[in-house]
């Protein structure tokens, strides 16, 4: 009974905030131009906040285990490797296999770690995945300017990419807190709170924006793709994860981050990407609809299975 619970407490908030966000676009309390601006508020201001904050609360006595960072790593740029050997194999179209490849390695975990992590393991359990998410978010940025510019034949330029990598708001707002944290640098209380409560806005925001930003267009011509990549990348790989995360002594905390890595849907910033870089955006976005609806079930039965067979 008790890890129902907690698999319950740790989905059931995701999906509250995500209907209400589906909800008001239905009844036309808002549009599809406010859901996308307020998205990018979100993005270029709050998500900011919490990184910065996620950093700036570390506890002096946190260290970073290197195996969780080398495994991490590891494991991300392995599978990246392997789908540019296995997908052009069994994918077609060039806009389809660098969507497909973009669609297995790149999660939400900006989105989904930090709140999943704090609602299995409690407040103050954070601090690994903030620091996970300012160190794989530029190695997904990277990798997927990589993917669709190689799948559609254009030229890398290196100085754009690392343009593109150093003013991301998230990296941003993650080495502003560090420096605080390591310059021992002290917020008034009259601005940590503002702070810390705008951080707090962030998850249940942006998971209202993802709800009012979901289109169920037409997938029945895409279902191979859909079921073959899904089932790869929400069940199948998170087993090989978790098992090497247990062989290599990882605690819970650690093992849940690095789930949360590989079996969370597929990142909503996938879709733009595509549709301006040549990629199948039609498919793009459909991976993004439909691994967020199904995330729900995925996630809580993958909690429940690991919080019941005692893994986290």
């Amino acid at each position: 009974m008790e890890s129902f619970l907690v698999a319950v407490n740790a989905v059931v908030p995701f999906l509250v905030y995500i209907s209400l966000g589906f909800g008001v676009k239905k009844l036309g309390v808002v549009d599809e131009g406010f859901m996308g601006r307020l998205n990018q508020v979100v993005f270029k201001i709050f998500f900011p906040f919490l990184m910065f904050n996620n950093m700036y609360q570390i506890d002096p006595k946190f260290v970073l285990n290197v195996r969780v960072l080398v495994l991490g790593t590891g494991l991300l740029l392995g599978l990246i490797l392997a789908l540019f050997l296995i997908i052009p194999r069994i994918v077609k179209g060039n806009p389809q296999r660098a969507v497909v490849i973009q669609a297995i390695y790149r999660s939400n975990f900006v989105l989904f770690a930090i709140p999943l992590t704090e609602s299995v393991f409690g407040a103050g359990s954070t601090t690994l995945a903030s620091m996970m998410v300012a160190i794989i978010i530029p190695i997904y940025n990277v990798v997927a300017v990589f993917v669709l510019e190689y799948f559609r034949g254009g030229k890398l330029r290196l100085p754009v990419v690392l343009k593109n990598v150093c003013t991301n708001p998230l990296i941003l707002g993650a080495l502003t807190g560090l420096v605080f944290f390591f310059l021992q640098i002290h917020l008034p209380v009259c601005i940590e709170k503002p702070v810390s409560q705008f951080a707090g806005m962030t998850t249940p925001l942006a998971l209202f924006v993802l709800g009012g930003t979901l289109h169920f267009s037409e997938i029945r011509g895409n279902a191979g793709y859909l079921v073959l990549a899904l089932g790869f990348k929400m069940v199948v790989f998170p087993v090989l994860v978790l098992a090497l995360a247990v062989g290599a002594g990882l605690d819970p905390v650690e093992r849940f981050v690095l789930f949360t890595m590989f079996a969370t849907p597929v990142a909503a910033s996938s879709y733009p990407m595509a549709q301006n870089m040549g990629g199948d955006g039609e498919l793009a976005g459909e991976f993004v609809v439909v691994s967020t609806v199904v995330s729900v079930v995925t996630i809580f039965v993958w909690v429940f299975l690991l919080k019941y067979g005692g893994i986290i």
